[in-house]
């Protein structure tokens, strides 16, 4: 049965329909309305912190279970103790405050030198220089855990690579290396973390590369290692030839990592799996 027709309900029909003509048309500008002119996309690097799992954020985030602030604490200890001819320790010419800082800004060229030098090498620099004791073996304990005290003080800060003219051939070496296809396998490190980045790999995902948290505790080493170790295992999981730890190559290639990580948080030491 059809009912009789009412003004007062085509009325309210009509209403109805211009509250949503209008509620459209709003919902199309606002987000431009809303947008600051000038505004900046959010960005698109995501450090390899952001694809953990939550335990493992956790466990990086607290210094009471992060593994890797065991050298920290042993970091800090040398830090104190004097060594070498000299009798210096590293607290003789700096304080802790100075340290802050400094991890974010490495690679870079020494005053005096005419080559680039990691963090590793610059605290070696120290020893051999002003204490006049010997270099520190690559990877070895004492050597990661000053890296590490040293790198926990600039947690949280932007990653900021020096805007020395001088790193631009460095990096632009470092780029090359990170394109080139090496190995058995016939990878390069830019197929697995720009073109993959985000996939699973045995059950891990991904990352896209960014070395914000080095040095770090990767729980498969059972151990703290530098970035060095890291793009050594993938040399080896390619089957490349993997250089020598002192290699120039390694230091290029972290120079060019540290300036594609510009102004991302820094969060030494790291937790892995």
């Amino acid at each position: 049965m059809r009912l009789p027709d009412r003004p007062g309900r085509w009325a309210a029909g009509a209403l109805l329909a211009g509250v949503f003509a209008v509620s459209f048309a709003l919902a199309q500008l606002l987000p431009h309305a809303v947008t600051p002119a000038g505004a900046q996309a959010p960005d698109p690097r995501r450090s390899g912190t952001q694809d953990m799992g939550e335990a493992l954020q956790r466990m990086q985030a607290d210094d009471a279970a992060n593994p890797a602030m065991l050298f920290v604490q042993l970091g800090e200890q040398l830090w104190s103790r004097p060594a070498g001819t000299t009798g210096k320790a590293c607290d003789g010419c700096h304080t802790v405050a100075d340290m802050k800082g400094v991890a974010v800004r490495y690679p870079a060229i020494p005053r005096g030198g005419d080559a680039p030098i990691d963090l590793e090498g610059r605290i070696n620099r120290c020893r051999t220089e002003h204490q006049q004791a010997p270099a520190l073996a690559p990877e070895s304990r004492d050597l990661l855990a000053l890296e590490a005290f040293v790198a926990r003080q600039s947690r949280g800060l932007p990653i900021a690579p020096p805007d020395d003219p001088r790193l631009a051939a460095v990096r632009e070496e470092g780029a090359a290396l990170y394109r080139l296809r090496q190995g058995q396998l016939n990878l390069s490190c830019a197929i697995c973390h720009d073109d993959n980045a985000g996939q699973k790999l045995a059950g891990v995902v991904i990352p896209q590369a960014h070395p914000t948290a080095y040095p770090i505790y990767r729980l498969e080493w059972q151990a703290l290692g530098s970035l060095k170790r890291r793009l050594r295992n993938c040399l080896v999981g390619i089957r490349a030839e993997a250089w020598p730890l002192d290699a120039a190559p390694y230091v290029a290639l972290e120079a060019y990592l540290m300036d594609r990580a510009r102004g991302m948080r820094y969060e030494a030491p790291g937790v892995r799996p």
